[in-house]
């Protein structure tokens, strides 16, 4: 049988020593992540996406919320003391990050930016992302999540 390719947050994570599953499904397209969750009969509220956006400043600045819903983009900015963040342009994705959309997760990008996690994270025993490529999903501790990417929490949705 062949092993599991590893993906840099994979790889982040051991080199951290921190305990995680991995989770893999069928996928060869972008599907939202409710639409897999409900396909995989995964709780939304502990299941995040990664959102990448650009500042005013044009440093970038990543977020992760739970799937369902939607990022604040007043509240994010200023979680990260911007005067306004906007979402970054898809095709841009895999430039910032190394990831591409539906397999970006805030681990292991290209270069540590700035990530700021919902503060319901902090409620849950175990949170679920995204692996680092379409089909796979990494579920780990939120302690160890907000430890492998020196994020924040707040308050950053609707």
């Amino acid at each position: 049988m062949a092993k599991e390719q590893k993906t840099n947050a994979m790889r982040m994570l051991d080199r951290l020593k921190i305990k995680y599953e991995i989770n893999t499904y069928d996928c060869d397209e972008f599907i939202d992540g409710v639409h897999i969750a409900d396909m995989l009969g995964q709780d939304y509220d502990s299941t995040f996406k990664t959102l990448v956006t650009v500042g005013k400043s044009g440093e970038y600045y990543v977020f992760a919320i739970p799937i369902h819903l939607e990022l604040d983009l007043k509240k994010a900015a200023q979680s990260v003391g911007e005067k306004s963040v906007e979402m970054l342009h898809v095709k841009d994705i895999n430039a910032v990050t190394g990831y591409i959309r539906g397999g970006c997760t805030p681990i292991g990008m290209k270069k540590q930016y700035k990530t700021v996690l919902h503060s319901s994270i902090s409620e849950l025993s175990r949170v679920i992302i995204s692996g680092g490529r379409l089909g796979t999903q990494i579920i780990l501790a939120p302690s160890d999540l907000i430890k492998a990417t020196a994020a924040t929490l707040a308050d950053i949705v609707q």
